[in-house]
């Protein structure tokens, strides 16, 4: 006999998984009020910047929840679901709607007070994981989910790169990463790409030179052509001069892209590196931050036919790999003062404790500071990926 609790979760399952894209929402609050007794329901997303959730559907002009400092907010950061006594001596459970490790918003439930909170939490958070890849499928043919990902509008060139880009977060056997970019609204040119395999995880952290829709067009040449060399099973180093002859060919020489690239090895943690211009790596390992240099070589459709050769590298369990682009590293103050490595070792020092996840945001949160005024002026990227190893 099937149990009454495992009867209202396959309930709420088959609502999510028949409902039409756009009324994902409308199912999972019908399917909650029904089984759970809620009495609301709402789908927060984050929105590109990481740094608000705002509601998929709902009263124009509400104010969005901050990430900081909102309940929702903390059960999205802590990734743990949260309960907060509501109005009408009712409670809201805020759960975490994640993807394997992609953070993409929050559900927030109110339920009566007097009814087993506890005793449904479990599977509240459950319905809230099978939401989230719901979602996923859904936007191939709805724009209404990432709609609600937007505080501000995105400029032409940042609507492509959005669009280019991997989870920005994920968990796999063995690892944690974790990416931003900033101006989240405004980016063009900088760039992140992950894959991973049974066997292998490969990076790739690109900065495109240029401005605007031109840095866009670039980036999203050079990624696609690495993308097809990886995906024909060729090794980092082939895939680079692949990716380079498809630069050149369409550019000529005038336009390239640099791009720090590692293949690793999931069993062992050895790797391959291919380091093709000014991405940097610093590596945090038993409490001290250094910088991890390779053999420079020369960015990606600068020459023709130009050969790459990959470089033996190794991870260890226990090690966080910080990479950012030079808008990060190479980010002046108002006095002319660069940011350097010294300044991004305490930054990655200071954030050592938190998932891999929050380091970006964390680590251009402080950037911020440094640089004396909220808007950069070039694109910042950063990367954190944690091994733990298998």
């Amino acid at each position: 006999m099937v149990s009454p609790v495992t009867n209202r979760f396959v309930a709420a399952e088959r609502a999510l998984r028949t409902a039409a894209p756009h009324e994902l929402v409308d199912a999972v609050r019908r399917v909650l009020i029904e089984r759970y007794a809620a009495v609301a329901v709402e789908l927060l997303m984050a929105d590109y910047g990481l740094t608000v959730l705002q509601p998929v559907c709902g009263p124009r002009g509400r104010e969005p929840l901050s990430v900081y400092g909102s309940a929702a907010g903390r059960a999205y950061g802590a990734q743990e679901p949260y309960v907060e006594p509501a109005d009408g001596g009712r409670v809201r459970a805020h759960l975490p709607v994640t993807v394997r490790g992609d953070r993409l918003g929050v559900l927030s439930v109110t339920l009566p007070g007097d009814g087993d909170v506890p005793g449904v939490l479990g599977e509240l958070t459950e319905v809230a994981q099978v939401l989230g890849h719901e979602v996923v499928v859904a936007e191939r043919a709805t724009d209404l989910y990432l709609r609600a990902r937007r505080r501000d509008r995105l400029t032409l060139a940042a609507e492509m790169q959005w669009q280019l880009l991997p989870a920005r977060s994920s968990t796999g056997p063995g690892y944690a990463l974790g990416a931003q970019l900033e101006p989240a609204y405004a980016v063009h040119g900088d760039n992140f790409d992950w894959s991973a395999t049974a066997e292998r995880l490969t990076l790739y952290v690109s900065n495109g030179m240029g401005e605007g829709t031109e840095a866009a067009l670039l980036t999203n040449l050079a990624v696609n052509a690495l993308r097809n060399a990886r995906r024909a099973g060729l090794p980092i180093a082939d895939q680079a001069a692949l990716a380079d002859q498809a630069v050149h060919a369409h550019y000529g020489g005038r336009s390239y892209l640099s791009v720090l690239m590692l293949d690793v090895e999931l069993a062992t943690g050895r790797a391959q590196v291919v380091d093709a211009g000014s991405p940097r790596l610093l590596r945090l390992r038993a409490g001290t931050v250094e910088r991890v240099d390779f053999e420079a070589q020369l960015p990606l459709g600068m020459f023709e036919e130009t050969d790459y050769a990959a470089q033996p590298f190794r991870v260890e369990p226990g090690d966080r790999l910080v990479f950012v682009s030079d808008g990060v590293h190479a980010v002046a103050s108002p006095a002319g003062e660069a940011y350097g490595d010294a300044a991004l070792a305490r930054a990655i020092s200071s954030t050592r404790l938190l998932p891999a996840a929050e380091v970006p945001r964390a680590v251009l949160r402080e950037l911020t500071g440094h640089r004396g005024g909220p808007v950069p002026e070039d694109d910042a990227l950063v990367v954190c990926l944690d091994w733990h190893g298998r």
